[in-house]
């Protein structure tokens, strides 16, 4: 722009209006800082938040492997109890016949 077109817009800018618009300009400014630093926080946020989930997707998964060990050992144990059941069956009809 040249020296005389910035005196064109100067004399047709009142200082009041110039005034407003550098307030909404601090103003502006200001909101883009808080901005800036809510979005921050929020990305830690996040960040800490996906940790977490991982962290309980690496625990959930352990208890589901225990999970199913434990059932198998339940059924492993229900099995040789159902065994001695039969035998000691078998033995007291073996005494009852005698």
């Amino acid at each position: 722009m040249s020296l005389k077109s910035v005196e064109e817009v100067s004399a047709e800018v009142p200082a009041e209006d110039f005034k407003a618009l550098e307030d909404k300009v601090y103003r502006t400014i200001e909101l883009y800082k808080a901005a800036k630093d809510a979005r921050a926080v929020a990305e830690r946020d996040v960040k800490r938040l996906r940790e977490q989930i991982e962290e309980r997707e690496e625990e959930n998964e352990a208890m589901r492997r225990e999970l199913v060990q434990l059932r198998k050992d339940r059924e492993e144990i229900r099995g040789r109890v159902e065994k001695m059941l039969s035998q000691m069956e078998s033995l007291a009809d073996e005494k009852a016949a005698s």
